[in-house]
């Protein structure tokens, strides 16, 4: 069966209401998420802004909130959004859960609320893309268990036989981030808004990054995956290149991608052996990594005239792109030779946001432009040139940004190991800090144009709805002032 089966009638009277929340607030987070990263991109090219509001604004309390508003506010809505919209019409039924369904979303926003409230604060487990506090880690666990009940429950009572295969991405990304969560963030509460981790040393750092590599490889990976899944045949109008190919991707990348976090851990006390297990598996991983990707772009067979047109298209696929760079990248620098270059410097935060930006915001970005209008029963957006100034405000805000962190990181790690004849440093450590401030300045305008981006598409995504609306109320006026028959 296709990404776009439906039955024979009348479609099934789908719960909208949900998605259309979800993904007005992947806009919303998007903007706030991405305009606290530019503030902090600007803090490292002009220090003085630490002491904006501080320490409330300083760049280690903002930070953590960067993170956190991206991948799980602006991230997660979207997740939600697409997964709620896609299982539906795939199952052809409405969701299952009753009260669990809005209780998924406004317990999401409060978890939202809840961080922007306390990590300005300093409220931290001090856990990285895990920092929220342990009352705060219940109520998630809550939402998430309800978001499974919610989405498997859907699935078990599908009018069709076959599973297509975005729901077994979205399936397997909502059980791992639900046992990565709970078992990471076990911790022994002090107080209201303290606690320490129930692990300690080594092991603590080992199951931490087990969680936050599979953050990005459950939650950023095999979630998005179920969005393009989805997205790129119905966008292009084409059946997936190779459905076999897809079930292959699936459960070769949720079996390598679960051992892959001990690479975050090379040269530290961690044993030699799981350090060098966890960069064998990363490298193994770049061949479901590129079977996917090329599976996506192999979809548009066919289709390769509409990406001249259509800018919704261009989103879906450029993120492809992206994908499967940030996933070969990712293996390279695994190795342990490559790492001992990249690790702690800005190469590092280019890989991130290769992968944040260009693939997680931009596959994002194209299934929400694609759903706004059928969610809204529009045609089309309000304005397909806004949505091509918003592609390439976007693209090239992508390329700006890694392509700057990128010399950044590779002249960080040789000047930081370049020795005189004599044993001494040939750099001091402020020597490259002021290398870095050119290309902490392009960052700052790369990070610029994707939130530009973002608010072009707010007001497009307004104008949209305002449309939608005033048709109802002219339908509805037109309604009433028919004679009666």
């Amino acid at each position: 069966m296709g990404s776009h089966a439906t039955v024979a009638g009348d479609p099934p009277a789908y719960d909208l209401d949900i998605v259309r929340k979800f993904a007005i607030m992947t806009i919303v987070w998007g903007i706030v998420g991405m305009g606290v990263g530019v503030l902090i991109a600007a803090q490292l090219v002009w220090p003085a802004l630490n002491d904006l509001w501080s320490p409330y604004t300083s760049f280690g309390r903002l930070r953590p909130l960067h993170t956190n508003a991206v991948i799980f506010a602006f991230g997660g809505c979207a997740l939600f959004a697409t997964s709620y919209y896609v299982v539906q019409r795939t199952c052809q039924t409405k969701l299952f859960g009753g009260w669990l369904v809005p209780f998924t979303f406004w317990g999401w926003q409060a978890v939202i609320v809840l961080a922007v409230i306390t990590l300005p604060q300093g409220m931290t487990s001090t856990k990285e893309y895990a920092e929220l506090e342990w009352p705060i880690d219940i109520l998630l666990a809550l939402v998430w268990i309800s978001y499974a009940v919610v989405f498997f429950g859907t699935i078990v009572k599908r009018k069709t036989s076959h599973i297509y295969v975005a729901n077994w991405f979205y399936g397997g990304f909502i059980v791992t981030v639900a046992v990565l969560h709970i078992v990471n963030s076990a911790a022994i509460p002090v107080t209201l808004t303290k606690s320490y981790s129930a692990y300690a040393g080594a092991a603590d750092a080992m199951v931490q990054w087990w969680y936050g590599h599979n953050a990005v490889g459950f939650f950023l990976t095999a979630g998005f995956l179920g969005m393009m899944y989805y997205f790129v045949p119905k966008q292009a109008g084409r059946p997936v290149y190779s459905y076999q190919l897809s079930i292959v991707h699936f459960w070769a990348l949720i079996s390598l991608y679960i051992w892959a976090g001990s690479h975050h851990l090379h040269y530290s006390a961690l044993p030699d052996w799981t350090q060098s297990l966890g960069m064998v598996m990363s490298l193994i991983l770049l061949a479901p990594s590129w079977g996917g990707m090329i599976n996506g772009i192999m979809t548009l067979n066919g289709a390769w005239h509409k990406l001249r047109t259509d800018p919704t298209l261009r989103f879906l696929v450029v993120s492809l792109s992206f994908y499967g760079m940030s996933t070969f990248e990712g293996p390279m620098m695994a190795i342990k030779n490559v790492n001992a270059l990249s690790h702690n410097t800005d190469w590092t935060v280019g890989h991130v946001h290769s992968g944040a930006l260009g693939w997680v915001a931009m596959i994002s970005i194209g299934a929400v432009y694609h759903m706004i209008p059928k969610l809204f029963n529009r045609e089309t957006m309000h304005s397909v040139k806004l949505i091509n100034l918003h592609f390439w405000l976007a693209t090239v805000g992508t390329v700006l940004y890694v392509v700057a962190m990128w010399i950044n990181g590779i002249g960080q790690g040789l000047m930081w190991r370049a020795f005189n004849p004599d044993g001494s440093l040939a750099y001091s450590f402020i020597e490259t800090v002021v290398f870095s401030r050119d290309g902490y300045i392009m960052r700052l305008i790369g990070g610029v144009f994707f939130l530009t981006g973002m608010l072009v598409m707010a007001y497009n995504t307004y104008r949209t709805i305002s449309a939608a609306k005033q048709a109802s109320k002219d339908e509805a006026a037109t309604t009433a002032q028919a004679p009666a028959v």
